[in-house]
């Protein structure tokens, strides 16, 4: 649910029958009745005829691009339990590098006690992990990459290439594009690099062009030649677009030609494309993990969406290249936590982050009183990150609390109830909740796209707002 808050007293809202990925959905107070169904393993068999390419249109001045879970169409086969840790281990690993950059490592906190959460033992690992996808046009050729709201740098893979991972889409060869252009160094696009990858581009050994390093700190990377080429977004051309011609790469991108970045930086897909797309973009991801769809639209064609309840705005925080709001509450089963001093505090909204994490107060105030309400189920061992779980195999199924977020500008965003437990077994074994606790309470707050299924999340960069609203997410 969202919804705005009145000065004195809350607007009243209508029930809403939804459709999660584990069945059936109906309201029931302030509780939602999740119905346990079996569920695709990620290890079901998967052909590139379902997944490549994604589709494109433009509707209403705005380009829509089919989004896909990049495991349903490139994860290998697999148990569930399997794939599902290292789903967490890669995320876990994303959120250590998202605080390293942001600053917030152990070495500056030194007189800072540690939580009591533990941590995964693995990490560093090259792991499948819950990134989104979408097609490009890059010189004519198509291009399936990764949708990355955490980078600024678009790149693909590229020939001649030095070392690199196997990809659906044959590797792009930049002596087959006559537009294609290397960025010289000692210019202010090569000098952008710095604010993009926080390395500034180099001089290369062999021609004056500006080479590019960018590591995501958990063993992925990607390392080649910054260069302008043309894209095509759903028939939006975009000339001269400043993108990495990546020669060396690996990590978590298996299967893809690439990456997207989505971020606030001038080299940015979305700064770059201001004067086609106006600094708009939004995505709707889907509930299930296979078989379907969400989109992600470029353009601020608010009639192009498909929401149930109006787009709530609130402003992001300043910062130039991540996308930081204010939390200013959350609720469980309709209580609200904690006091005005726990919250009004900073988090982050990610696309490539799965798990929505919280600081340690402020996860143990959603912790306990989830236990409160979710009460007389039997507990099932904690699952990596994830340190409060249930064995319902023996339920049809079950009311859960419903969770709800709230920013600044007294905007509520509700929780999809897909995506408040975590189903680790097919079999719903071991469902856990799916929040989890960072290291510690200076750490910036995370809210993942587990969170965000069946939203449309709209990013106004220009206006320096962020928008929610209720969709049932699709590409049709």
């Amino acid at each position: 649910m969202v919804r705005i808050r009145a000065a004195a007293s809350w607007f009243a809202f209508l029930p809403l029958v939804l459709v999660a990925a584990v069945g059936g959905v109906s309201f029931l107070g302030e509780k939602k009745v999740l119905v346990l169904q079996q569920r695709l393993q990620l290890g079901v068999t998967k052909t590139s005829e379902k997944c490549l390419p994604q589709r494109s249109r433009r509707v209403a001045g705005a380009t829509i691009l089919e989004v896909k879970q990049r495991s349903y169409c490139f994860g290998p086969i697999q148990s569930r339990k399997d794939a599902t840790r290292k789903v967490l281990a890669g995320d876990n690993a994303r959120v250590r590098s998202l605080q390293s950059r942001l600053g917030y490592t152990v070495a500056n906190r030194a007189e800072a006690a540690p939580s009591e959460a533990r941590l995964p033992l693995n990490s560093g690992a090259k792991v499948q992990t819950l990134n989104y996808i979408v097609t490009i046009e890059l010189a004519g050729k198509q291009m399936t990459v990764i949708v990355d709201t955490g980078s600024d740098l678009t790149w693909v893979q590229c020939v001649p290439c030095k070392s690199c991972y196997s990809q659906e889409d044959p590797l792009f060869d930049p002596a087959a594009s006559p537009s294609y252009q290397p960025i010289p160094c000692n210019t202010s696009t090569c000098d952008s690099l710095r604010a993009a990858t926080g390395i500034s581009g180099v001089c290369g050994s062999d021609r004056p062009s500006c080479n590019y390093e960018l590591s995501y700190g958990d063993g992925s990377y990607t390392n080649g030649v910054l260069a302008r080429d043309s894209i095509s977004l759903a028939s939006v051309s975009v000339e001269g677009f400043v993108f990495g011609c990546g020669q060396s790469n690996g990590g978590m991108f298996g299967g893809t030609s690439g990456l997207m970045g989505l971020g606030k930086a001038q080299l940015s897909l979305i700064s770059q494309t201001t004067p086609q797309f106006q600094g708009v973009f939004s995505y709707c991801l889907p509930t299930q993990e296979f078989d379907s769809s969400g989109s992600l639209i470029l353009g601020n064609a608010y009639n192009a969406y498909k929401n149930s309840t109006p787009v709530v705005f609130t402003d992001m925080l300043p910062d130039s290249s991540s996308y930081f709001l204010n939390l200013t509450g959350m609720s469980v089963g309709g209580v609200e936590l904690g006091g005005a001093d726990q919250f009004s505090t900073k988090v982050l909204i990610d696309s490539g982050t799965v798990i929505t994490r919280l600081a340690p107060s402020v996860y143990k105030l959603v912790k306990d009183e989830f236990l409160r309400q979710f009460s007389g189920f039997p507990p099932a061992p904690e699952f990596s990150i994830l340190d409060t779980c249930f064995d319902l195999s023996g339920y049809k199924e079950v009311s859960i609390p419903n969770i709800r977020f709230a920013f600044q500008g007294e905007a509520e965003v509700e929780v999809d109830v897909s995506g408040v437990l975590y189903l680790v077994k097919q079999d719903a074994s071991q469902a856990c909740l799916a929040f989890a606790s960072l290291a510690y309470e200076d750490e910036v707050g995370i809210i993942g796209n587990y969170q965000q299924k069946n939203l449309r999340v709209v990013y106004d960069t220009v206006g320096s707002r962020l928008g929610f609203a209720e969709e049932n997410c699709g590409y049709s």
